[in-house]
C-alpha cells in the first residue's frame, strides 16, 4: 500500500473496511489517522483497539497527505471525507470491494465527487470501473482479506451445513416483505433442487449492519434453522458445505475457498450481480 504518510483513512460499510485494514496490519499505525464508523469502527476496534482513532474528519485530514476511503451506502462519512480532502487539495483513493453501482458510489443529494484513484481487487471489477468511470486511474490491488478468510476456512467439511450470508437487499421487490427474507424463503422451500443434504442445518449469518433478533421470529418458526454465531467469516465457513445469499461478497469468499456458493435471489427480484464462474442461480435451477 504505497500511499504517502501520513495516511487519513475513512470508512463505515464492513466491505471495504475488512479489505482496508488487511493491508494496515502490515503497516505502522504511527503513520495512520482513522476515523471508523458503523461496522467498521468494531472492525477497527478488534483488531487494533483505539490506536490512531481520530475524532473526526477534519482531524484525520489535518496535516495528512492523502486519504484512503471506502465507498459503502450506509454512511455518507466516506463521502463527506472525499470532499473534504478535495477541498484541501489531498490525493483521495477509494477502495470499491463489489461489482456494481460504481458512480452511484460517489454521488449524494445531487453531489458528485470522485476520487483522484481507485484500488480495486480482482479482475471483475477492474473491468468494471473502466466502464463506468473512464478516465479515473484504476489499480489492482491484492486483496488479503480474501486470502487469510480463504485459507483459514480450511477444507469443505464432507457433511456441514448450509450458511446463509445476510445483506440488507434494501427493497421489498414489490411484495411487502423485505428481500432477504423473500431469499431465505425461497431457499428454505428449494434447497433440495440445489443438492443440499434434507438433515443438513440452515445456519445464518447476519450481516454487520443487522440490528440484533432481526432473524429471531424467523428461526424461530424453522426447525433446523439457527443464527450464526462466529468471530469471522473463516469461522462461520469451517463448518459449512454449501454457502448462500443474495449479492454478498461473502459468496465470492465461499467459491474462492471451495464451497458451493448459492446465490438464493427469488423470481422477481433483479438478477444477481456478481461475475463470478462457479456461481450456482438456484432460480435457474427450479426453472429447469
Amino acid at each position: 500500500m504505497d500511499l504517502p504518510v501520513p495516511l487519513a483513512v475513512v470508512a463505515h460499510d464492513a466491505g471495504a473496511a475488512n479489505i482496508i485494514l488487511a493491508w494496515i496490519e502490515e503497516r505502522d499505525l504511527e503513520s495512520l489517522r482513522a476515523v471508523m464508523r458503523g461496522p467498521a469502527e468494531k472492525l477497527w476496534r478488534a483488531r487494533f483497539g483505539e490506536a490512531r482513532l481520530m475524532r473526526d474528519i477534519d482531524a484525520a485530514l489535518d496535516g495528512a497527505a492523502a486519504l484512503l476511503s471506502g465507498t459503502g451506502w450506509a454512511s455518507e462519512l466516506e463521502h463527506d471525507a472525499r470532499a473534504a480532502a478535495k477541498s484541501r487539495g489531498l490525493h483521495s483513493v477509494a477502495v470499491v470491494d463489489h461489482w456494481v453501482n460504481y458512480r452511484a458510489r460517489f454521488e449524494r443529494g445531487g453531489e458528485q465527487v470522485l476520487p483522484d484513484e481507485l484500488w480495486v481487487t480482482d479482475r471483475y471489477a477492474m473491468a468494471e470501473a473502466h466502464r463506468a468511470l473512464g478516465g479515473i486511474p484504476v489499480r489492482l490491488q491484492p486483496n488479503r482479506y480474501l486470502r487469510t478468510q480463504v485459507e483459514a476456512a480450511g477444507p469443505v467439511p464432507e457433511h456441514g451445513d448450509l450458511l446463509f450470508v445476510s445483506e440488507p437487499a434494501r427493497s421489498d421487490w414489490g411484495r411487502g416483505e423485505p428481500g432477504e427474507f423473500q431469499a431465505l424463503d425461497y431457499l428454505a422451500l428449494h434447497r433440495d433442487v440445489a443438492g443440499i443434504d434434507a438433515g443438513a442445518t440452515l445456519r445464518i449469518r447476519p450481516h454487520p449492519s443487522d440490528p440484533p433478533g432481526k432473524y429471531a421470529e424467523w428461526i424461530g418458526r424453522r426447525p433446523g434453522a439457527v443464527l450464526d454465531s462466529s468471530a469471522d467469516m473463516a469461522d462461520a465457513l469451517r463448518g459449512a458445505t454449501w454457502v448462500a445469499g443474495l449479492n454478498s461478497f461473502a459468496l465470492a469468499i465461499a467459491l474462492e475457498a471451495g464451497r458451493r456458493a448459492i446465490c438464493a435471489l427469488p423470481p422477481g427480484a433483479p438478477d444477481c450481480v456478481l461475475p463470478h464462474q462457479g456461481l450456482i442461480h438456484l432460480r435457474a435451477l427450479v426453472r429447469a
